[in-house]
């Protein structure tokens, strides 16, 4: 009985890091790969990782599994699936191709913006963290997290005055 209980907070678990390794622009099938490679090494390691941290160090290993890969072959890619944008079918076409382009507009932004930033501007606003389990999930301060966030959204709001500035 007990053991169905931890399968089915793991289970769970796992389910919130593979939304976040979507929103975060992994691919489908490199996110599968990064959680199933994360459930293994929990099931390895299990006993040594505290109960209160568990899906943050689900996380970090999924993400630092994921950026292994990529260094491997030598590639990044971060989009936005249909699937992020949160589109309806019954919406008109014109929403959907606004929110389509909303959503590149924010991915090619992202991209500018040094990977902390971006990673926190995520977890912040896409993941719907508060700052103290950002700040236990990238083992820096809640200060620090606070400061980088708005130094994260003002270099967002720059890139995003240069390019229609130049438009």
């Amino acid at each position: 009985m007990e053991e169905t209980i931890k399968n089915e907070v793991l289970n769970r678990e796992l389910n919130i890091v593979f939304r976040y390794l979507l929103k975060k622009g992994v691919p489908h099938l490199d996110a599968q790969d990064a959680v199933q490679e994360t459930a293994y090494k929990y099931l390895k390691y299990s006993d040594s990782i505290r109960s209160t941290k568990v899906r943050s160090w689900l996380i970090r290993v999924a993400l630092n599994y994921y950026y292994d890969q990529c260094r491997k072959n030598k590639k990044y890619i971060l989009h936005l699936e249909e699937e992020m944008v949160g589109l309806q079918v019954d919406e008109l076409p014109e929403f959907i191709i606004l929110a389509k382009e909303r959503a590149e507009e924010f991915s090619r932004l992202l991209i500018k913006l040094k990977p902390l930033y971006s990673e926190l501007l995520l977890l912040k606003y896409e993941s719907d963290l508060f700052y103290a389990e950002i700040s236990q999930l990238m083992g820096i301060s809640t200060g620090s997290v606070k400061a980088n966030l708005f130094r994260a959204r003002r270099s967002l709001l720059k890139y995003y005055k240069e390019d229609h500035d130049g438009r």
